[in-house]
């Protein structure tokens, strides 16, 4: 098979018959046909044979043999069939014969007409009859009847053209007839019109029979060559040089073709048909040959002129460069003596002929091409890649907009508009020639690889051009030098067309990479470089192969795939492990019999990579597919484990879908957390019911008394009893967790988790529990919402999944759920005939730190707003997929709902005569039925055909689930099989695979924009490098006087708000000022030239507040990140709008903390950064202090608190979480307002408290404070200590006789100087006293932050105002 398009394959076929008809004057006339008049002199050669020199009959023999073995010369791999001045009747019955034989294959129909009349303008050919005596006419209608499609005409006589004209005038009237009565050609018939024809005459033949022989005569008989050579010495030319030319005019004239050719006119005619492969090289030559006697062969399809292009002077090169050394060749190796002037007085060794420089010359130029800017982009012009996919862009660049586009999908826009790949070179099709040779091979292998690392376009240019043949058989070389470069090629390949998985398979080839995948590193006679990348690229070509594709799964099992990537599990790269784990995913798909617990403790890997790996494989283990295609649902999973008895098998799914759950549910990666929604293998309910009474504690009572009941069925078997109660309590922890990831930050996730639940819901409401009397299926849900209780400042923390209505808020970079509004009543939009239970709101009322979601945009301000789409990684937009066929009006309603649910709970019976119990035995049983179903289907249905949909073959859902009926014969349905009015939006689909895919799609051979010298990204970051080294040069001085002197206070007014500014960052070097309101809005503000940047929403519930802010990555730019009171941490990137990146974008969001306490007065979340080692502190309203690690995106270790008002405690996380406390200090009566560890003080720090006390602290010495301030006796708002300069800011509170103005203090820390170097009064602006602050969280009116490097401090005001203070110093 050979590659072509791209990035499809087609079969070939497997012979190809060649029909030669010989016609020639007859023995017995040996006259000429009237109408041919020959010059004298004129041509007698036939196929190199004089037909004068010997007797007639076997002069037609002779041409005929030579004819036919000058063809097989060509192509061994292919049956000719001469056949010689055949009859009438002859011609009929062998192309009839060979048709049949040929079936849907190309028949390569060759006419030799030289001894018979001209073809006639009516299109008809000539043979003789039985008996020699008369021409007879044959039609081409009649040829076109006998031969079919598809086929090649060589048309090699005088008056060729007639043929060719005629022949399209009859095809395209029989395709025209064809497609008005039978809609087209039936499969494998291909039109007439797609046939291609050649046309010429007199030397024709000699081209396309014996391309080089006629080469070197017609060079002979151009050029002047010294040392008198003849065309007999050329004929004397040893094989291994006549080989050798041959491989250089394949070369030669396959670029030729690449390069003067459309694209899918070179794909068709030479690489999707051997038959064309046989015919067109020679072609090319005969053109340029003929051309040069004002003779033009004609084609069809026309084909451009070639006899002009450059590359022929290098065929004239190599030519001459092999002739000038064939006198001393034959002279030498035949021991002659020296032809007539060649050099004498040589000695009598043997002459070593020197190869052509052919290749190497041209492989330099290729390398040339890649080293000196082939992979930089250009404008679209005669040096750029010519545009794809007929016209309408360029593989991997966005054609209209010159934008590239990001494996996510998001179109990037580059410094550099509409740039375009530059053109390949055009060595491309004589790089693949040298693969055939040994001493090029290698060098060869590295420069392809370094040619399809620039992207998927080059890897698409190399398909096209017929890299497959090639590339396949070298996986047979045994030479291990090769193997890291074809590792790499082939992860390309397979990276952008997948579909060669099954010729991988066909060929073996595969077998290739399984065993790299299994060599020992300790084994140094299989040493391989980069030994992990390479055996992770070996990883993901069998995880290809492996894809949906039953025999490779099978054949990679076989080879003992399945064992070694269970081995690589343990590797240290983590690219190995993260393929090993999707490699085993795709082979576990197919194998129901495979087994494996090492990738539970994989959940828990220091890379996201490699745990949304591992989930994405158990997800195939427990019954998800890990198809391309949608719409295969399911895989085999556990379906066919017979090991196991059904019980088991079911406990054990149960208890990997738990352990799961518990272990990723709270990971930091939105990456992680989405792929744990998408494991769609295993679903589960849990009910809840209740009695008359609202009571919780009742409906707890309810709860537990059906449980019981239920349980009672097992009766004295306490084993069983027990195990099914643990079962019961994994199915409410999964459901638990998937409730709580229905309010995540992460969009995406919490899109995914809302359609699990509201199909989930919609399930029972359409389920027998509607009919319960002790249900709440049909009541209002209780609102929940954060606010401040009316009694003393103390507010709720109780979460739900109500979406709070907003202010005229600016647009916020967290999308909001698409086409879904969830109002205080209705399910998913459905309207309110579907309510939310008050189970449903009481289990989220449980839930440990569990948020309201991202609240949606306001509809009063549609037109306005702008949303962001999330960056990586979030890989996929989420789109949220409703239980509903289409979105219920109120107008459509009950036909919507028509036997998927009741319309009221009386609707039946009011008092149905079955029990909680007994529908929970049936939902149990319903299960097991499922379990059974998929068993079933796996082991029947899956092995005939790969792929049945669904997660149990045709039982893809509940909807579609035979359920269980109540035992007392009433056939009720009790399972939740009754929501057939339901539409399957389970299970999900994961994209995660096709992400991944995306690394090797990517460049890895070169460095990166911002790595490469020279680029825009690069100079942009040396210039801030360079800056930011010159400021901190800069305020270096003045942070070590800082302490002794103070002059020159100014004070600039940045901005003016309604809203109070609560929390404030300044950006070590550039003049950006960030500030979080009470409103929950983020602003970035230039301060020097006192302009907003930007202005967003951070999307926290209403009622929290943002009380943490950082940010984070500052030498390379910066990334905002906020903590909220509701535990969520959130990062954006993108703000500043004078670099033109775009709007703002959340990077990542996770909750913080999830045991946040209800408390009188909180702090909600305080965060603080480590920038050197990448970790986050979080602590506030709970009992722990969380430390995050930003690179691995997972927590290392929580430090318990136990937190006393007013008490600073020091810990070490070197020790044992219950020893890590080392130090207590007492000395603060009052709320600690803030505390700060200054870089320039080794082992002290200083804290404040409301009460407006400051203490500087050493924790290497006693318990009490080295040094102690009272800067504001009323009270306390703000502290801070400059990073750099030792120096601490204050500013006092507000308080009903002290509230018109704030006084700012500015104090130095050394302890020679204990006096305050600054005190300004501020006026706050304010015309009555407040009655309280603007958030629950945040004790104060004000906010305080220092300049990180500079010395200056942003104060916000009461009144909404900024104001910058700065300092000059002596």
């Amino acid at each position: 098979m050979h590659k072509v398009g791209s990035p499809t394959f087609v079969h070939l076929l497997t012979y190809i018959h060649f029909l030669g008809l010989g016609v020639h004057p007859h023995p017995a006339s040996d006259v000429d046909p009237p109408d041919v008049i020959k010059t004298n002199p004129c041509a007698v050669l036939e196929c190199w044979v004089d037909p004068h020199t010997m007797p007639s009959h076997k002069a037609l023999e002779a041409i005929g043999t030579n004819l036919q073995h000058q063809f097989e010369g060509l192509s061994l791999k292919i049956p000719y069939k001469p056949i010689l001045d055949p009859s009438y009747e002859d011609l009929r019955r062998f192309c009839m014969n060979l048709r049949k034989q040929a079936k849907d294959e190309t028949v390569c129909f060759y006419y030799n007409g030289h001894g018979v009349p001209k073809p006639t303008p009516s299109g008809e050919l000539w043979c003789f009859n039985r008996t020699y005596t008369q021409y007879i006419p044959v039609s081409l209608m009649e040829v076109q009847n006998w031969l079919g499609s598809p086929g090649v005409y060589i048309w090699d006589c005088s008056g060729a053209g007639n043929l060719l004209n005629s022949f399209n005038t009859f095809a395209e009237r029989r395709d025209q007839e064809m497609f008005t009565t039978r809609g087209g050609y039936v499969d494998g018939m291909q039109p007439y019109m797609n046939s291609l024809q050649l046309a010429a005459s007199d030397i024709f033949t000699s081209c396309l029979t014996s391309p080089i022989d006629i080469a070197l005569r017609y060079f002979i008989m151009t050029h002047h060559l010294p040392n008198n050579i003849t065309p007999d010495m050329v004929m004397q030319l040893p094989g291994h040089l006549w080989a050798e030319l041959n491989w250089i005019f394949t070369a030669i004239t396959d670029t030729i073709a690449w390069t003067t050719f459309p694209r899918d006119v070179f794909t068709r005619l030479y690489r999707s048909d051997p038959a064309h492969c046989v015919s067109l090289p020679q072609l090319l030559l005969a053109e340029r040959i003929m051309k040069n006697y004002h003779c033009t062969p004609h084609t069809h399809p026309a084909l451009p002129a070639t006899n002009t292009h450059s590359l022929w002077a290098a065929w004239d090169l190599a030519i001459d460069t092999c002739l000038r050394q064939l006198p001393d060749l034959l002279a030498k190796n035949s021991g002659a003596p020296n032809p007539p002037g060649s050099p004498t007085g040589q000695s009598d060794k043997p002459y070593q002929y020197i190869p052509s420089r052919f290749f190497t010359d041209q492989l330099t130029a290729f390398e040339v091409w890649i080293s000196r800017g082939g992979s930089a982009l250009t404008k679209r012009g005669p040096l750029s890649l010519p545009p794809q996919n007929n016209g309408s862009g360029f593989d991997g660049v966005d054609g209209a907009n010159g934008t590239r586009l990001t494996p996510m999908g998001q179109a990037v826009t580059k410094p550099e508009q509409n740039l375009v790949p530059r053109k390949p070179p055009d060595q491309l099709p004589i790089v693949l020639q040298v693969l055939l040779s040994q001493p090029h091979r290698l060098r060869a292998l590295i420069l392809l690889s370094q040619f399809v690392d620039l992207g998927p376009w080059a890897v698409n240019l190399v398909l096209t051009i017929g890299i497959f043949p090639y590339i396949s058989k070298l996986l047979q070389a045994a030479g291990q030098d090769l193997r890291p470069v074809l590792i790499f090629i082939w992860a390309r390949i397979l990276a952008v067309d997948p579909s060669v998985q099954v010729d991988l398979h066909n060929t073996q080839g595969f077998k290739y990479f399984a065993n790299v995948l299994a060599l020992a590193d300790e084994q140094p006679q299989h040493a391989l470089p980069n030994s992990s990348e390479h055996k992770a690229m070996c990883a993901f070509i069998l995880s290809a192969v492996a894809r949906d594709y039953y025999s490779g799964q099978m054949a990679c099992w076989r080879e003992r795939v399945f064992d070694n990537c269970f081995e690589r599990l343990d590797e240290s790269d983590f690219l190995l492990r993260q393929w090993s784990a999707l490699c085993i995913a795709q082979i576990w798909e197919g194998n129901d019999e495979i087994q494996g617990d090492k990738l539970i403790l994989m959940l828990s890997d220091d890379s996201p990579e490699v745990r949304a790996a591992s989930l994405y494989a158990l997800g195939t283990f427990m019954g998800s597919s890990g198809s391309v295609d949608p719409a295969k649902q399911g895989g085999g999973g556990t379906g066919t484990q017979y090991q196991l008895e059904e019980r088991i098998h079911f406990r054990m799914e149960v208890a990997v879908a738990t352990g799961a759950t518990l272990a990723v549910k709270d990971d930091a990666s939105p990456m992680v957390r989405k792929e744990l929604i998408e494991w769609r293998g295993y679903l589960v309910i849990y009910r809840k019911w209740r009695s008359d009474t609202t009571a919780q504690l009742h409906e707890e009572e309810m709860t537990s008394q059906a449980v019981a009941e239920w349980l009672d069925v097992f009766g004295d078997d306490d084993s069983a009893r027990e195990e099914n109660r643990v079962l019961l309590s994994s199915i409410f922890t999964i459901f638990v967790v998937l409730l709580e990831l229905t309010s995540d930050p992460y969009h995406e996730v919490a899109t995914l988790a809302q359609t699990v639940t509201d199909y989930i819901m919609a399930l029972l409401v359409a389920s027998p529990f509607y009919r319960l009397e002790c249900t709440s299926l049909d009541t209002h849900p209780l609102p929940v919402d954060y606010r401040a209780a009316p009694g003393g400042g103390a507010h709720s923390r109780v979460s739900s999944l109500q979406s709070s209505p907003l202010m005229q808020h600016p647009p916020s970079p967290v999308l909001s759920r698409p086409s879904l509004v969830r109002n205080d009543t209705t399910l998913s939009g459905v309207t309110s005939t579907l309510r939310r239970t008050t189970s449903f709101a009481n289990a989220l009322r449980n839930l440990a730190g569990c948020r309201a979601p991202p609240s949606p945009v306001p509809p009063s301000r549609p037109d306005s707003l702008v949303v962001s789409r999330p960056p990586s990684p979030n890989y996929n937009l989420a789109q949220y997929a409703s239980p509903y066929s289409r979105p219920p009006t109120p107008s459509v309603v009950s036909a919507t709902l028509v036997g998927s649910q009741p319309p009221s709970p009386t609707y039946y019976k009011a008092h149905p005569d079955y029990l909680p119990s007994h529908v929970m035995e049936a939902l149990m049983e319903e299960d097991m039925v499922r379990l059974r179903s998929r068993r079933r289907a796996a082991a029947h249905g899956r092995r005939g055909g790969h792929g049945s949909g669904g997660l149990g073959g045709d039982l893809s859902s509940p909807s579609g689930s035979v359920f269980s009926v109540e035992s007392n014969g009433s056939n009720v349905p009790l399972g939740c099989g009754t929501g057939n009015g339901l539409r399957d939006v389970l299970p999900l689909s994961s994209s995660f695979f096709d992400w991944c895919c995306e690394y090797f799609k990517e460049p890895q051979m070169r460095q990166a924009e911002t790595d490469e010298p020279g680029s825009i990204q690069y100079n942009y970051q040396v210039w801030r490098q360079q800056r930011n080294e010159q400021v901190i040069a800069e305020t270096h001085s003045q942070a070590l006087t800082a302490g002794k002197t103070l002059d020159g206070i100014v004070q600039l007014l940045i901005c003016k708000s309604n809203t109070n500014p609560l929390c404030m960052v300044l950006h070590a070097y550039d003049p950006h000022l960030v500030i979080a309101n009470d409103t929950d809005m983020i602003s970035v503000w230039d301060w020097s030239q006192r302009k907003r940047l930007n202005y967003f929403y951070n999307g926290n519930p209403k009622g929290t507040s943002i009380t943490s802010l950082h940010i984070i990555n500052q030498d390379v730019g910066g990334i905002i990140m906020t903590g909220s009171a509701d535990g969520v941490v959130r990062l954006y990137r993108n703000y500043d709008s004078t670099l033109d990146q775009g709007p703002p974008q959340m990077v990542s969001s996770f909750r913080g903390l999830h045991e946040m306490i209800n408390v009188r007065r909180g702090s909600g979340l305080i965060m603080d950064w480590k920038q050197s080692g990448g970790s986050l502190l979080v602590g506030g309203d709970s009992r722990i202090i969380r430390v995050w690690d930003a690179h691995t995106e997972s927590q290392v270790l929580d430090l318990e608190t136990n937190s006393e008002n007013g008490v600073v405690k020091v810990f070490d996380r070197r020790l044992e979480e219950d020893d890590a406390i080392v130090r207590s200090y007492h000395e603060h009566h009052r709320w600690v307002q803030n505390v700060k560890y200054h870089s320039r003080i080794d082992g002290q720090f200083l804290s404040a408290s409301l009460s407006g006390e400051v203490r500087l602290w050493d924790a290497r010495s006693s318990d009490r404070a080295v040094q102690a301030w009272d800067p504001h006796p009323g009270g306390l708002s703000c502290f801070d200590v400059h990073p750099q300069a030792s120096i601490f800011a204050t500013t006092s509170a507000l308080t009903p006789t002290n509230w018109r103005h704030q006084r700012l203090v500015v104090q130095s820390i050394s302890e020679f100087n204990s006096s305050a170097l600054s005190m300004l009064n501020l006026p706050t602006g304010l015309s009555v006293c407040p009655s309280r602050p603007p958030s629950a969280y945040i004790p104060r009116l004000t906010s305080l932050a220092f300049h990180p490097t500079e010395m200056l401090c942003a104060v916000g005001q009461p009144d909404g105002s900024v104001k910058i203070t700065g300092c000059k110093f002596n």
